[in-house]
């Protein structure tokens, strides 16, 4: 085997990943950020207002980036090996804590956010320290991601100093400056496994996805009649549509592409732009699903004011549109379908606004799922063989 016992190096230092595969550990890691997604859609419910959605994006934007730093760090470094293991466990223990402070974030527990994800950005800069000892290139992006992660951090501390606009326009900043961070320092230097990689992404969407079933249990609060009843079967009908149309060819398509391009800048930037970036459009939207759905299964019967209209239909929207833009970034061709249906979900938005909640989830789930029809039946044999060649690749 080639991780003998005699080629690893000693309890301290960071053994490189050999294999493809997600451990045990790293999906453990990740529950982590399901109460952190979770935290991002109560504050949207707590205050359906623009701000308070904005509110929302803002921190998922912040949580995401940090998330995306430890799944390049995991396929650099195998995270079950030596002190690597104790150091994640820390790094979950600070994740959890600034899951708790995602409520009040914009609030009174600002500072505490920032200084808790501070921890969490240290201890994926320390754990990339370690892996790079002998290798400059990566050591050398290292210290980049962490000059970004140092002034979007402070960022964050001074924006709990203000409060609106002011506090907005530092948490927009800090968002910014921190992800666009690998543009200023290059991607050269970067190592990754693209089987790993791509996996580990598709996992973080099932995640997501996984939020709108919870919202729809919390939305519920313990009632079921049959208006809420229907809500949450077109609930899971959505979620299970947004799951076929990423899981069904493109994530199969996207892997094989990531694995094909030649290693080092070209294969490192088609992770990050696709991968790092254009996921966090695609969680978005779904967790804005989740938002539109907690509160249509809570107001069934009611018309949907502005901030869930959009929520849910825009949230849609703006999934589908991510999906464009990988697709596009992978293959350079548009999917004229998806972003066909999403320029008519944001038009329907306003008319969601005048019928009943359970009416517009329905118009919604119709509609992603005709498309789906459509698309299914113009594929050939072409998908058959890549679903098969994806199975056999994994098996």
């Amino acid at each position: 085997m080639p991780d003998s016992a005699g080629s690893r190096g000693p309890r301290l230092s960071a053994t490189r990943r050999e294999d493809e595969r997600v451990t045990p550990l790293e999906l453990f890691f990740d529950l982590v950020f399901v109460l952190a997604i979770t935290q991002c859609t109560a504050l949207m419910a707590h205050h359906p207002t623009w701000a308070g959605m904005a509110q929302g994006l803002l921190v998922l934007g912040i949580l995401w980036w940090g998330w995306v730093g430890y799944a390049w760090l995991t396929s650099v470094i195998d995270p079950e090996e030596g002190a690597v293991r104790l150091v994640m466990f820390g790094a979950m223990a600070s994740l959890l804590i600034v899951s708790l402070c995602v409520p009040e974030a914009f609030g009174h527990l600002g500072l505490t956010f920032a200084l808790a994800f501070g921890v969490f950005r240290v201890a994926h800069i320390a754990l990339f320290m370690l892996a790079s000892p002998d290798d400059d290139a990566l050591r050398h992006s290292v210290l980049g991601l962490a000059a970004s992660t140092a002034i979007a951090v402070l960022l964050l501390a001074a924006a709990s100093l203000f409060d609106g606009i002011a506090q907005g326009a530092l948490w927009a900043l800090a968002l910014l400056l921190d992800m666009a961070g690998p543009y200023f320092f290059g991607s050269e230097g970067w190592r990754l496994v693209p089987g790993h990689f791509a996996e580990r992404h598709g996992l973080i969407i099932i995640i997501a996805l996984g939020e709108s079933i919870v919202a729809i249990g919390v939305g519920a609060a313990g009632q079921l009649d049959l208006g809420i009843g229907t809500v949450a079967v077109l609930g899971v009908a959505l979620a299970a549509a947004q799951w076929w149309i990423y899981f069904d060819v493109v994530a199969l398509i996207s892997a094989k592409r990531l694995g094909e391009a030649e290693a080092g800048r070209t294969q490192n930037d088609l992770a990050r732009d696709s991968y790092s970036y254009i996921h966090l459009l695609m969680v978005a939207g779904i967790v804005l699903v989740a938002f539109g759905l907690k509160t249509a299964i809570a107001h069934d019967g009611d018309d949907l004011q502005a901030v869930p209209a959009f929520a849910l239909l825009g949230g849609v929207a703006i999934y589908l549109l991510g999906l464009v833009a990988f697709r596009y970034r992978h293959v350079q061709t548009i999917n004229r379908q998806r972003l066909g249906l999403a320029i008519v979900l944001l038009i329907l938005v306003p008319v969601a606004t005048a019928m009943p909640a359970l009416i517009s989830l329905a118009v919604v789930v119709v509609l992603i799922w005709a498309m789906i029809a459509y698309e299914h039946h113009g594929y050939d044999e072409r998908r058959d063989r890549l679903r098969h060649e994806g199975a056999v690749s994994h098996g």
